[in-house]
């Protein structure tokens, strides 16, 4: 069973930066791709950035330019940097791994941003 922990949310205030973390039990060769989803209050979880295992990525339109989705190998680990944060990026944002044997997801972790 593939476990996902996310760590760093937390509050930061508006133009600040956070780095996500999204450390997975195991191997992350494996996966097809990795991911950072969020779901802000009363709204549809939402793709953020996706890295797929060449080393492609993806980026929501409100975030391109100000987020970056790397990973760590050895460390089996997906960061996610945000810079420039604004009030509605508030949201928890979870992590999500697939791979032929299915989607696999975190808890999630909470990001609030104040003005």
């Amino acid at each position: 069973q593939v476990q996902l922990v996310e760590s760093g949310g937390g509050l930061v205030q508006a133009g600040g930066s956070l780095r996500l973390a999204c450390a997975a039990s195991g191997s992350i060769t494996r996966f097809n791709a990795m991911g950072w989803y969020r779901q802000a209050p009363g709204k549809q979880r939402e793709l953020v950035a996706l890295i797929y295992t060449g080393g492609t990525t993806n980026y929501a339109d409100s975030v391109k330019g100000r987020c970056s989705i790397s990973r760590d190998n050895s460390k089996s680990t997906v960061y996610l940097q945000m810079n420039s944060l604004k009030p509605e990026d508030t949201a928890v944002y979870y992590c999500a791994f697939r791979s032929s044997s299915g989607d696999y997801w975190g808890k999630g972790t909470l990001v609030t941003v104040s003005l």
